[in-house]
């Protein structure tokens, strides 16, 4: 355990930071999941932008990493280019 006072902040940080990432996270999948189960292609076009930024966002704060959120993004719009 911490002997710090210092090092006790640090611990709260960490466990305030993961809930917050874990939180995104799942949001994120969760937004991706919804966007492949959809047929219609108009709300399909509507949720993508959402989509991408929420996968970018993830990109940028290391919560995942840049190669997986463009490999997401790619095959969403793969998905969403081939409705009707």
């Amino acid at each position: 355990m911490a002997n710090h006072k210092s090092a006790l902040k640090r611990v709260r940080q960490t466990e305030t930071r993961n809930d917050r990432n874990r939180y995104q996270n799942k949001t994120t999948r969760n937004a991706v999941r919804d966007i492949r189960a959809t047929a219609d292609k108009k709300e399909a076009e509507k949720l993508l932008p959402e989509v991408t930024a929420m996968l970018d966002k993830l990109a940028k704060r290391n919560i995942i990493h840049k190669n997986k959120a463009a490999n997401l993004k790619s095959s969403v719009k793969k998905h969403v280019n081939g409705l009707k």
